[in-house]
């Protein structure tokens, strides 16, 4: 779905010293995208960099990766192509990392949600049991056992059913917000 690598995106937002990290604040802005058809790129970039300090090489950087997974973000939501999928580590990171990066992806697009939504819209049984099952996800840790393949299986599945269930939610909402 985006064009940029999350290692190199995470390495990137942290050289510019952005407030959340790369996979929340993917999530936050996937929320708000779902719930807003207007929701401006200056108002993502101005809750993760301080664009009124003194610019640096590094947020200069950051702010041209952050237009680029606006775009890539936007494109794959509203598309026709049923692409978009949330920003996480590669397969190869520790399924550690990647469980509590999608734990972080979830709890952004909970607040990327609600940030825009002054009230909540009547939304349908399936996408209200989404947004409960995404508040579940946020709140889950990694076991301290070393991870095995029905671990790795579960992973998937998780991030298959977020990908469906955020798109559904994105698709039920956008007729009456526009």
């Amino acid at each position: 779905m985006l064009s940029i690598k999350f290692s190199d995106a995470a390495a990137v937002l942290t050289s510019a010293n952005t407030v959340i990290a790369v996979a929340e604040a993917h999530g936050c802005l996937s929320g708000a995208l779902s719930a807003s058809h207007d929701y401006p790129f200056l108002r993502w970039l101005d809750e993760l960099i301080d664009v009124d300090s003194e610019a640096t090489p590094d947020s200069a950087v950051a702010r041209d990766l952050l237009q680029t997974v606006y775009t890539d973000t936007m494109r794959a939501l509203r598309g026709d192509e049923m692409s978009f999928a949330p920003f996480l580590p590669e397969d190869d990171a520790p399924l550690a990392q990647r469980a509590e990066a999608l734990a972080q992806w979830c709890q952004g697009f909970l607040y990327g949600f609600g940030s825009v939504v002054a009230n909540r819209p009547k939304v349908s049984t399936e996408v209200d049991e989404v947004l409960r099952d995404l508040a579940q996800i946020a709140r889950a840790t990694a076991g301290e056992t070393d991870p095995t393949e029905e671990d790795e299986s579960d992973y998937v599945e998780i991030i298959e059913y977020v990908r469906a269930g955020v798109q559904l939610v994105h698709d039920e909402l956008r007729p009456t917000l526009q």
